[in-house]
């Protein structure tokens, strides 16, 4: 009996050290605080890093191809201008020796214009989305050219304005309005319009069937 006592009190004094040395061990790497003491104790505050990259996006389109799919024709815009003769006024047809009643005053040409209404959309989380025009080609019918600037563009949204068409080349950049519906912030663009296409029949043209064509460019910094 004496020995299984011995033996119990032993197990008890090799315990009690592990015990402690356990419980230092636990204090010394979850808390600053010194010294010893009841509970609770403060564990020092613990930092932790995050990296997060968020990759640009602009999306762009007049005509077809609404978010999130890319259009893949290219739009046609029209123009019709049909002479009106004073002072009746009579309207000419084709033809060859046909009478009208003419006073001899320059006619005035009304513009029947076709698919000149299309919907334009930009979405970017780039910031400040600027869009501007380039003449791909002139407007040409055989050697006589039509500057590109006769035709204009109006804007069914303020905050996606139509950039100003350039007689040739590139022209200036207009910026669009940041935010829109779904957004949180100005930094992020989420815009759609209806941009209408009109051309100015107040400057006489040579006769022909002109064609051309525009390019349109959004960009972010």
């Amino acid at each position: 009996m004496k020995q299984q006592r011995r033996t119990l009190n032993l197990l008890r004094q090799s315990l009690l050290p592990l015990l402690l040395a356990g419980l230092g061990a636990s204090a010394q790497a979850g808390s600053a605080s010194s010294g010893t003491g009841g509970l609770p104790r403060n564990t020092p505050a613990v930092a932790l890093n995050f990296a997060i990259q968020i990759d640009k996006f602009l999306f762009f389109r007049i005509g077809d191809g609404a978010w999130p799919t890319p259009g893949g024709t290219t739009s046609q815009v029209g123009f019709t201008l049909s002479p009106s003769i004073p002072a009746v006024p009579t309207t000419p047809v084709n033809g060859n020796n046909t009478a009208v009643n003419w006073n001899g005053a320059a006619p005035t040409f009304s513009v029947a214009a076709s698919g000149n209404v299309l919907p334009v959309e930009v979405r970017s989380n780039g910031g400040q989305v600027s869009v501007f025009a380039t003449v791909t080609t002139a407007l040409t019918s055989g050697s006589n050219t039509i500057p590109m600037n006769m035709v204009s563009i109006t804007s069914s949204d303020a905050a996606l304005p139509a950039p100003t068409l350039p007689a040739t080349g590139t022209g200036t950049s207009v910026n669009i309005s940041g935010g829109g519906a779904g957004t949180v912030n100005s930094l992020v663009t989420m815009r759609t319009a209806n941009w209408t296409f009109g051309y100015n029949s107040a400057i006489s043209r040579t006769a022909g069937n002109y064609s051309g064509q525009l390019s349109f460019t959004a960009s972010v910094p």
